[in-house]
């Protein structure tokens, strides 16, 4: 099996997932869910997997959001963090974090909401496990996690549609993907912790998950 901050190191890997991101299918279908759950009055959100920040740009960019919200972009991936440091870096409100996700989360306080883009799943699952834990922990009461995930179909046929249409085959899918289902990581959630937890959007394998905690 990969390693994914070895494979996430590779800049190549990096750069054609960059400049595929914008073309998933309905991909910003999941996201405008996704940042309407995001309170109007979060002080403070942690991005988990940022990539190159287009959840932090689009969450600036929404209309009657605070202008002074604290984010911190949090990646691995070399190349990420070269270009979420092009595009914030002039931004004193983004702090820039670069954390491997198969360690625990460094100390960076608490948050009143914590979201992520395609970037869990490429963990064990007992770590992605133990990280929602350490999500738990740090959400502020009445915090909200959001994760936009890719999840497992519930069969060969319907994966294989799946990567048809964005475009991918069995022979060059991501081998850093361990993928599962909405049912199961809703009942970790759950099992935390967490309340109103449920899949808020999806298509095939692509799913928007949802908690608060208390």
């Amino acid at each position: 099996m990969h390693s994914p901050a070895k494979e996430w190191s590779d800049s190549n890997h990096s750069l054609n997932y960059l400049k595929k991101a914008d073309s998933f299918p309905h991909r910003k279908d999941g996201e405008a869910v996704l940042l309407d759950n995001i309170p109007l009055n979060a002080k403070r959100i942690l991005d988990i997997g940022a990539g190159s920040g287009r959840l932090i740009k689009q969450i600036k960019e929404k209309e009657n959001f605070l202008s002074n919200v604290e984010f911190v972009a949090l990646d691995v991936s070399p190349t990420m963090i070269k270009a979420l440091k092009h595009e914030f870096d002039n931004d004193n409100f983004v702090k820039i974090v670069e954390h491997d996700l198969d360690n625990r989360l460094p100390d960076l306080g608490y948050f009143d909401a914590i979201i992520s883009s395609f970037a869990i799943h490429h963990l064990k699952h007992h770590r992605k496990y133990s990280l929602y834990e350490e999500i738990y922990d740090i959400l502020n009461s009445g915090g909200i996690f959001s994760n936009m995930e890719h999840v497992i179909s519930a069969s060969v046929r319907q994966h294989n549609k799946f990567i048809e249409s964005i475009g991918v085959t069995s022979a060059n899918e991501d081998k850093t993907n361990r993928l599962l289902s909405v049912e199961k990581q809703l009942h970790i959630l759950s099992d935390i912790g967490f309340i109103e937890v449920d899949c808020y959007w999806k298509w095939y394998e692509m799913a928007l998950l949802i908690g608060f905690k208390i």
